[in-house]
């Protein structure tokens, strides 16, 4: 592209994205179309803020951060949700079993707290806390590129040990 807008050279460069995108989206779910939602729901809103995309930002790195965020808000929201009518016709609603998510919740915990400090506090910094990688690597007193690595083999370990390993 010769003399585009910035707005087109970011939509360019958001399809050679896609399949980044959708492998990181697969972090956050196993099915197809959730993936598929959430992928879409990112393009979206990185194309309706490309005024907020700073130049010299990594496009991948902003995009990532709008999915983190975007998974973060509708999962959160889910928590809260209540589908179906209050006063249905039954009377009564059906309520899922919660005892297989407390379980895995239970196993995750058990799992981050047999990592390493090194790596559970650069991860419980991210996603948990929810701060950058910048101000982790601050709180750690180490490089970024550092907090990175702590965090995808942190992660890598989880997987591991729950036997989610899907690479």
């Amino acid at each position: 592209m010769q003399s585009g807008s910035v707005k087109d050279r970011m939509q360019v460069e958001v399809i050679q994205l896609l399949p980044v995108l959708r492998k990181f989206a697969r972090r956050f779910h196993t099915s197809p179309y959730d993936v598929d939602d959430l992928v879409q729901d990112t393009v979206v809103k990185a194309l309706a803020n490309a005024d907020k995309f700073k130049e010299g930002t990594r496009l991948k790195s902003w995009m990532f951060t709008i999915m983190r965020n975007s998974f973060c808000t509708r999962f959160g929201l889910a928590k809260r949700e209540h589908v179906g009518f209050e006063d249905d016709a039954a009377g009564n609603t059906a309520v899922a079993g919660t005892q297989e998510w407390a379980v895995r919740w239970h196993e995750l915990e058990d799992a981050v707290a047999k990592l390493p400090e090194y790596y559970r506090v650069p991860l419980t910094l991210i996603f948990i806390d929810g701060v950058s990688y910048e101000t982790a690597a601050e709180l750690c007193k180490c490089p970024v590129g550092t907090v990175k690595s702590r965090v995808n083999r942190a992660r890598r370990e989880l997987a591991r040990q729950l036997d989610t390993v899907d690479d």
